[in-house]
């Protein structure tokens, strides 16, 4: 991992980089370049998913990108996620055994032996969930998986695993940001060493999914506050991305930006120059304004 930037650990064999690259509406004809610039401007973790349809320019991307650096394998961390269906969209739920088929699946056209870490994407599999998630332990177990975990899932869910008397996740991938900061499911994870790991960060900028099928729940009260951190990044000499990724990391942690612009990428990275005041911190815990919005259909923890 690189040297610079710090980890968030996961499992006794895992840890996570505290910032990653997201790949979420990076399409097809982007992927391999994005990734591959990526890795060059020091990211060493790359989130992806089955469910966003690009794994293998993200796969191609990964391989460039580790030769150009002249890395290896081991010094990248690696994230995908399972799609587990959804009946109430008319997808069915996955079994057990389609949960490892997929699972091999996203390895093939990720080009990979392993994943770092395998989420089951969202708490869609009603009565088939506890299912995926044994077929995610026995992933670990033979090695495709160095850590596992969810994403998305609430209490109530992650509950329904305790009480199976199964393992608990190494983390939940969920949103998080200062419009939705969820303090009573964070204090359940930490009560269960669930790790957080933030997707959407950058919900409240003005330039957040601006783009044509860049659909989220995002308010138009939300949209009328763009330049709400405005104000406050001036302080710190950062863009406001960068001290809403600050915020997340120094919050304990890990984020998830994205860009396919070069320098924003390098911008995104460059988080622990400056910390944020106690009294700013004390300032955007009171900025709180409950259920995430990436999703265009709702937060999906509900």
């Amino acid at each position: 991992m690189s040297a610079s930037q710090p980890t968030f650990a996961l499992n006794a064999e895992a840890a996570v980089p505290a910032v990653g690259f997201g790949t979420y509406l990076i399409s097809n004809d982007d992927a391999e370049g994005a990734i591959w610039s990526a890795i060059a401007a020091g990211y060493r973790h790359i989130d992806t998913a089955s469910g966003y349809r690009n794994e293998e320019p993200v796969g191609a991307g990964i391989r460039q990108g580790l030769n150009a650096e002249g890395l290896t394998r081991a010094d990248l961390f690696v994230t995908a996620k399972l799609w587990p269906g959804n009946p109430a969209w008319g997808d069915a739920a996955k079994s057990g055994a389609q949960t490892i088929e997929e699972c091999d699946a996203s390895l093939a056209r990720l080009g990979l032996d392993y994943v770092d870490l395998y989420l089951i994407h969202a708490p869609y599999g009603g009565d088939l969930r506890l299912e995926q998630w044994r077929a995610v332990l026995d992933l670990q177990a033979s090695g495709k998986a160095r850590a596992v975990g969810v994403s998305n899932f609430n209490e109530s869910h992650l509950d329904e695993i305790a009480e199976a008397g199964l393992p608990m996740p190494d983390a939940n991938q969920i949103e998080l940001h200062p419009w939705s900061q969820k303090p009573n499911l964070l204090a359940f994870m930490a009560k269960h060493e669930i790790a957080p790991i933030a997707y959407s960060s950058l919900v409240p900028l003005s330039t957040w999914r601006t783009e044509p099928g860049q659909d989220s729940a995002k308010t138009d009260e939300m949209k009328a506050d763009g330049t709400a951190f405005k104000d406050m990044a001036e302080k710190y000499g950062v863009s406001e991305a960068q001290l809403l990724l600050r915020w997340g990391v120094q919050s304990g942690y890990a984020v998830l930006p994205k860009s396919l612009n070069p320098e924003r990428m390098r911008q995104n990275l460059d988080l622990f120059s400056f910390s944020i005041d106690d009294a700013d911190m004390a300032k955007m815990a009171t900025m709180d304004r409950g259920d995430g919005v990436a999703w265009a259909s709702g937060d999906p923890s509900k």
